[in-house]
């Protein structure tokens, strides 16, 4: 007979691992990954940056109450951020002050002589800036690791090379099959698969509610002169690339998001050609060589907000999914609250002040799933 457990997780990455680790002291865990490793796709192709405005104002809680838990464990190194501008935008950097001025995030104008100091070689017609000092490195792979090391101590079982097959429903549970995995038997069938969280809903006989895979590419790059070390992440406030320093090298990211089947995404030469002409009219820097290149999937609800919570109809289906870019920066708080509803326990002081309906699944239209409420 298969082994029973309250709560099986589907999908090893930050959010399956985080969640994993958290219901773990009150519940029995099996973590299934359909992989030979945790973490094999988004999680292990980050751009490594917990930044406060990512995401937008409704998801500046989560990243806010995160923060204190992700420095405590040492898993942030300060970097700071700037949004940058041309002259002309002005009237764009006032919405965007105005956009996060009560959602806790600390922000503040920079002009083009503090820029210049910051970003060598800038351009002269970025002139504008928001400041974000609080952006930090994050330390991606430790705090996997930390997740599943934590797991481990508290008895989840992690099966590895384990692809859900069939899900079905058994009396109150959930009869589930992994193919040469083996069979299991669960209580609750949390959805943490990331861009796979539209096809395992409909496994499990759950209506999908169009979380959509987009890719987006990031190329490491050898440039004349170097990126400083100190460096800021740079954003284009018009969201056409982001860039920072790594190890003496440069990450660049043409900022894309093309649709994408759930895959083992790869970049496209295009999209690294994008981003290095984007570049180039940014900096005054010479491009010598592209010495590394990936792509991962982000994966997105219609209204780029996260769904945590139990399915509206499907009994015992529980999804921790679309969590866009910003699910390692939120993982803690986003974490420790989903948890926190699967099992009905009290809310702690990391998640006191978190809204929970805004990311609820029941905020759509059951009839019309792909529908959000308005």
């Amino acid at each position: 007979m298969s082994t029973y457990y309250d709560v099986a997780v589907i999908g090893a990455g930050m959010a399956g691992a985080s969640i994993a680790a958290e219901l773990a002291p009150h519940a029995s865990v099996l973590l299934a990954e359909a992989e030979a490793h945790p973490g094999y796709h988004t999680t292990g192709r980050s751009a490594a940056f917990w930044e406060e405005c990512y995401g937008g104002p409704e998801l500046v809680p989560l990243t806010l109450a995160s923060g204190r838990y992700l420095r405590e464990h040492d898993f942030l190194a300060p970097r700071g951020a700037f949004y940058i501008a041309r002259e002309g935008q002005e009237d764009e950097v006032e919405a965007f002050i105005a956009r996060f001025a009560d959602s806790g995030a600390t922000i503040e104008r920079l002009g083009r002589e503090e820029l210049v100091r910051r970003i060598p070689g800038l351009q002269p017609e970025w002139t504008l800036a928001i400041s974000e000092p609080a952006c930090a490195d994050i330390d991606v792979a430790g705090l996997h690791q930390h997740y599943l090391a934590a797991g481990r101590r508290q008895g989840v079982e992690l099966r590895t090379n384990a692809r859900l097959e069939a899900a079905e429903r058994e009396g109150a549970g959930w009869r589930l099959s992994f193919g040469r995995a083996g069979e299991a038997r669960a209580g609750v069938l949390v959805d943490a698969a990331g861009a796979w969280a539209d096809p395992i809903a409909e496994l499990a006989g759950a209506s999908p509610l169009g979380i959509a895979p987009l890719r987006r590419t990031v190329a490491q790059l050898r440039t004349d002169p170097a990126p400083p070390e100190d460096l800021p992440l740079v954003l284009d406030l018009s969201g056409e690339f982001y860039f920072k320093p790594e190890n003496g090298r440069l990450w660049l990211s043409p900022h894309d998001e093309t649709p994408s089947a759930p895959c083992d995404a790869a970049p496209e030469e295009l999209d690294v050609a994008i981003a290095i002409d984007r570049f180039e009219h940014v900096a005054d820097w010479q491009v010598l060589a592209v010495e590394r290149k990936w792509a991962g999937l982000r994966s997105f609800s219609l209204d780029r907000l996260p769904v945590y919570g139990f399915d509206g109809v499907r009994e015992g289906f529980f999804w921790f999914a679309g969590q866009g870019g910003f699910g390692i920066q939120t993982a803690p708080a986003a974490a420790r609250l989903a948890a926190q509803l699967l099992l009905d326990r009290p809310r702690d002081a990391m998640t006191e002040a978190l809204d929970s309906k805004l990311y609820s699944p029941v905020r759509f239209d059951w009839q019309n799933a792909v529908q959000p409420l308005g």
